[in-house]
């Protein structure tokens, strides 16, 4: 049995306009992205996250190594929930990693 990841959608940022005083302004677009593994995250994590970053991990998505969508900050829905990643992706090197996921990211619930 091959293992394989989910469909969830990405909520892409792009920009556009600028208001009144300049600022930019954006809009979020839906994609779906595929073959995402979701994964509780562990309660070591959990703790480490909330004393550093004050936010409360629940999950841990793995993406496909050939993805390049933008990752940091951005919402994601699945499970029929929204939720938030945070921080900074972390990503392994493609050809060293023996499976098909070479980043993950941590979500937060979000609203």
């Amino acid at each position: 049995m091959a293992i394989k990841g989910i469909t969830i959608i990405l909520y892409e940022k792009f920009e556009a306009g600028k208001d009144d005083f300049g600022k930019s302004i954006y809009e979020e677009v839906p994609v779906e992205v595929e073959n995402v593994l979701v994964s509780p995250t562990s309660l070591t994590d959990v703790i480490d996250q909330l004393n550093l970053h004050g936010k409360k991990v629940i999950y841990t998505l793995a993406i496909p190594k050939n993805d390049s969508h933008d990752w940091k900050n951005v919402k994601v829905e699945f499970f029929g929930e929204i939720w938030k990643t945070f921080g900074f992706p972390t990503e392994g090197i493609a050809e060293l990693i023996p499976l098909e996921w070479n980043k993950k990211v941590m979500v937060e619930r979000y609203g």
